[in-house]
This record gives C-alpha cells, sequence and structure tokens, in this order.
C-alpha cells in the first residue's frame, strides 16, 4: 500500500529526495519488467508499454534500475545541463492536495552531464531511455545552443532518445527558444550535430522538443511547422504551467513557477488536440500532464498522443497509477505512430 499519509507529513523536496534514495536502493535488489501490454513503435523505438516516467523525478539518473521495477515502458531522466547547478533557493516545491497538484521552482537542480552519463552506464536497466537536457542558468540565452550540443553530444551514445527541454518556467528566459526565429536555429543545430553523431557512431538517437502548455493556437502551429521542417522525431507535450486560475485561492497557490498535476490535464490536452491535427501523424506526441487516473491517460491517447508521460500523478496516487494507466491504453482508440 502507498504510504501517502506518512509521505505527506514530510516537506515535498524532503520526501522526493528519500523516495529516490528508496529506488536506488530498491534496485539493488530487485528487478522489474514493464507491464505488460501490446508493444508499440514510435520514433523508431519499440516501446513495450505506452507509459512512461517523465523528467523530474529521476534528474541525474540515480534511481534508474528502481524505477524500472514500477513496470513503466519506459523512463525519461533529467533535466540535466552541462554543469551542475544547486537551482533555486529553498523552498521551491509545493503541493495543493485540494486539487492533486504540484508547484515547483526548482530551477534545474542537477549534478551535470557527466554524472548522469556515469549513473546511466552503471545501471542495469536495458529499456528505453530518454535524457533530457537543459541550459545552465547563467548561460546567456543567446549562446543557449551551445550548453543543448555540449549535453546532446554526451548522452547519445547512452540515451535511446534526447529531449530538448526549452519549456521550463524556471530558468530566466528560457521559454523565449519557443518563438519562431530562435527555435529555428537552435533545431536547425541540433539536427545538423544529430546527423553528424549519427554517422560517427552508426546509430540513430531521436530528438524530441518539450514545450510550454502557455501557448497559444498559432504559436502551437509555427512550432508545428518547425518540428516538421526540421524533421524532429518527437514532441512531448507539455511542460508545467504558470496559469492560476485553478488554483489561486489555495494555499501555496499563489507560489511561483510550474503548476503541475490535475489542474494542467485540460490545458496540456487541448495542446495535445491542436499539435495532432497540425502534424496529421508525421510527427508523434508524447503526452505529459495531469494523468491522474485511467480515464486521463486514455484521453491523452484519444486526444493524439502516442505515448504517456506520469510524474505528479504518482505522487498522488503512488505506483499502482502505473498499471492503471497501462490497462487504460488497451482500450483506447489510438491509431500507432
Amino acid at each position: 500500500m502507498y504510504p501517502r499519509s506518512l509521505i505527506f507529513a514530510l516537506s515535498p523536496e524532503t520526501a522526493h529526495n528519500l523516495a529516490i534514495n528508496a529506488l536506488h536502493y530498491l534496485g539493488k535488489i530487485a528487478t522489474g519488467h514493464p507491464f505488460p501490454a501490446p508493444p508499440v513503435t514510435v520514433m523508431g523505438l519499440n516501446f513495450p508499454n505506452r507509459v512512461g516516467l517523465a523528467a523530474g523525478l529521476d534528474k541525474n539518473g540515480e534511481a534508474i534500475d528502481g524505477l524500472a521495477t514500477l513496470g513503466f515502458g519506459f523512463l525519461e531522466i533529467g533535466t540535466i545541463t552541462p554543469r551542475p547547478q544547486p537551482g533555486n533557493p529553498k523552498p521551491r516545491l509545493f503541493r495543493l492536495p485540494e486539487v492533486e497538484g504540484i508547484i515547483n521552482r526548482m530551477g534545474f537542480n542537477n549534478q551535470g552531464v557527466d554524472a548522469l552519463i556515469e549513473n546511466v552506464k552503471a545501471a542495469r536497466y536495458r529499456g528505453i531511455l530518454g535524457i533530457n537536457i537543459g541550459k545552465n542558468f547563467d548561460t546567456p540565452i543567446e549562446k543557449a545552443a551551445e550548453d543543448y550540443l555540449i549535453c546532446l553530444d554526451k548522452a547519445y551514445a547512452v540515451a535511446s532518445y534526447i529531449t530538448v527541454n526549452i519549456s521550463s518556467p524556471n530558468t530566466k528566459n528560457l521559454r523565449q527558444l519557443q518563438g519562431a526565429s530562435e527555435l529555428d536555429a537552435l533545431l536547425g543545430a541540433l539536427k545538423a550535430r544529430q546527423t553528424a553523431l549519427a554517422d560517427q557512431q552508426s546509430r540513430y538517437v531521436p530528438l524530441a522538443l518539450k514545450i510550454a502548455p502557455d501557448l497559444d493556437e498559432g504559436q502551437i502551429i509555427e512550432i508545428a511547422d518547425a518540428l516538421r521542417r526540421h524533421r524532429i522525431d518527437a514532441v512531448i507535450a507539455t511542460n508545467t504551467t504558470l496559469a492560476r486560475d485553478a488554483v489561486a485561492q489555495l494555499p501555496h497557490g499563489h507560489e511561483a513557477g510550474g503548476l503541475s498535476g490535475a489542474p494542467l490535464f485540460e490545458k496540456s490536452t487541448t495542446i495535445v488536440r491542436i499539435l495532432a491535427n497540425a502534424l496529421r501523424s508525421e510527427i508523434p506526441i508524447i503526452a505529459a500532464g495531469g494523468i491522474t487516473n485511467a480515464e486521463t491517460a486514455k484521453a491523452k491517447l484519444d486526444a493524439g498522443a502516442a505515448l504517456v508521460q506520469l510524474y505528479s500523478g504518482l505522487i498522488y496516487r503512488g505506483p499502482t497509477l502505473v498499471k492503471e494507466c497501462v490497462r487504460a491504453t488497451l482500450y483506447s482508440i489510438k491509431t500507432d505512430h
């Protein structure tokens, strides 16, 4: 049984750190397998089920083997930056239990890409592993591409796919990279480097772009056009939101940062629908944001996603959410990509 009351008696970041430590040690004594489901091919990769872990839970790849015991079809770790950084001042993580929401302003706290690579190499896990990359907080936005290229170079050999995170609200000016000209330049540089690395290593590692939910339809269509133009392999919709409509009157509802969990569901699912209509199955969509039960997982797939990712829902529901969502995907009307 998931000990939610015990976990919620601790501060959110203390509980998070304890969970990572517990999963780290679990991975040393136990092995896991994905919950059975018809496999699906996305980005040219064969996923044993459609339900994955979103980036942010295991930023440094410290608990890969433990997370693998929970039945996920794939794992995504990070966000990682070229150099270690502490992130934003504490407190920076807040629960909103009345609505099953979380606000965070972590700020890409991580041990740096080299430490993550060593953790990946030490893990026994051989399933699909995504590595989520970002820029250091003190790298000027006009030089952001350099940070992404450093991480891409280092992560390429050990990743199944790599996610380019330009949508966290907690790194100053980062979302600027979603603008048309900035995005075009960044994706062009990343695609050229991906092509070169694929030639050098005789192995193609797909690239996914993670976008924000706080975009209008015109911006989403522009992003879809850029993804198509640069032949990016997938899009993850979405990161956390800055909107506070549903939580402003709640304790901690005013805290700065990105809101995730159930309050994000409708906004992020709308983004999936718009992307699906714009992309017309040319590029697969990975849906994240507000998946807290079987129904919300299925709704993401029915909206046009090929895969789903969990994070905040795990905090409120525990590991049984993974199996519940895998079962739900068996009955989705989703057409495979």
